[in-house]
C-alpha cells in the first residue's frame, strides 16, 4: 500500500463522502450515462468490478440495475472499502478487495475473476500518465472479451483560463450543497477549503483526448468521451470480441 497517500487517512474519507461528492456537478447525469452505456453493452453483466470503489457507488448502481451481478469492489483505502462494506452491507453478491492499483500486480487480489465491466470513478488521476496506461492495458487483458472499461475521472483542462472556470463552478456547487445540508458556509471558507484540501497535491490529470487515444493503442474499440463537465468526465470503450470483430 502506498503509505503516503492522504487516501489513507479516515479523515480524508470522511470528508470527501460527507462533504464533497455529493457537490459533484451533474454527479447523477454521469451516473446515468454510464448505466445507459452498460445496459446497451452488456445487458446482462455477471461480473463486474468496481476499481478505486470508494463507498461503492458505481459498483452499487450496477448491482441495483443488474440484480444478477456480482460486484467485486477493489480499493487501496481501508476507510474506504469499510465505507463501501457499510453502504453495501450483508449482499452476498460483493466482495471486497484491498489492492494498490498504482501497482501491476493489483490484479492479483482477483484471483481468476474475468470481469464483463469494469467502471472506476475518480481515482485513476492520482496516478502518473505512465500508470495510467499501464493500468488501462491491465484493465484490457483483464476483461472478458466483449467487455466495458469506463472510467468516470477527473481531467485536464485545456488552458489554466479554462481550470479556472471549473473550479468556480466546483465551488458554487459546494456552497449550494452545504446550504442544502443545513449548515452553510460562506463563499470564502468554501474556497479556502476546496484550494487547501490535503489530497490535491496528489492529482495528475491528463487531457481526456489523450486517454481515450491511450485506450485506443491498447486495443480499446468504440472509445469516446460520453460525459463532460469541464474537469469531470466519462471515457472508455469495449474490448474486442473472441472472433476479433467490434462486439455487439
Amino acid at each position: 500500500m502506498p503509505p503516503e497517500s492522504e487516501w489513507q487517512t479516515a479523515s480524508l474519507t470522511q470528508t470527501y463522502l460527507s462533504g464533497v461528492r455529493g457537490a459533484i456537478p451533474c454527479a447523477e447525469k454521469q451516473i446515468e450515462a454510464l448505466l445507459h452505456i452498460i445496459s446497451a453493452w452488456v445487458p446482462h453483466p455477471r461480473m463486474v468490478v468496481d476499481l478505486g470503489c470508494g463507498d461503492g457507488i458505481l459498483g452499487r448502481a450496477v448491482m441495483e440495475r443488474s440484480p444478477e451481478a456480482r460486484v467485486w469492489f477493489v480499493d487501496f483505502s481501508a476507510p474506504m472499502l469499510a465505507a463501501a462494506r457499510e453502504r453495501v452491507g450483508a449482499d452476498p453478491r460483493a466482495t471486497f478487495a484491498r489492492a494498490d492499483f498504482g501497482s501491476s500486480d493489483w490484479s492479483a487480489a482477483l484471483g481468476d475473476v474475468r470481469p464483463d465491466v469494469v467502471v472506476s470513478g475518480f481515482a485513476i488521476h492520482h496516478q502518473e500518465d505512465a500508470r495510467k496506461r499501464a493500468l488501462y492495458r491491465e484493465v484490457y487483458d483483464l476483461l472478458a472479451d466483449g467487455g466495458v472499461f469506463l472510467n468516470l475521472e477527473h481531467v485536464a483542462s485545456p488552458t489554466a483560463a479554462v481550470g479556472a472556470l471549473f473550479d468556480a463552478h466546483f465551488v458554487d456547487h459546494l456552497v449550494a450543497f452545504h446550504a442544502r445540508s443545513g449548515v452553510p458556509k460562506s463563499r470564502e471558507e468554501v474556497t479556502r477549503g476546496y484550494y487547501a484540501r490535503p489530497d490535491k497535491a496528489e492529482n495528475r490529470l491528463a487531457p481526456v483526448e489523450a486517454q481515450c487515444a491511450w485506450l485506443r493503442e491498447i486495443g480499446f474499440c468504440d472509445v469516446d468521451c460520453f460525459f463532460k463537465t469541464f474537469e469531470l468526465a466519462l471515457l472508455g470503450g469495449r474490448k474486442a470480441a473472441a472472433d476479433g470483430a467490434s462486439p455487439r
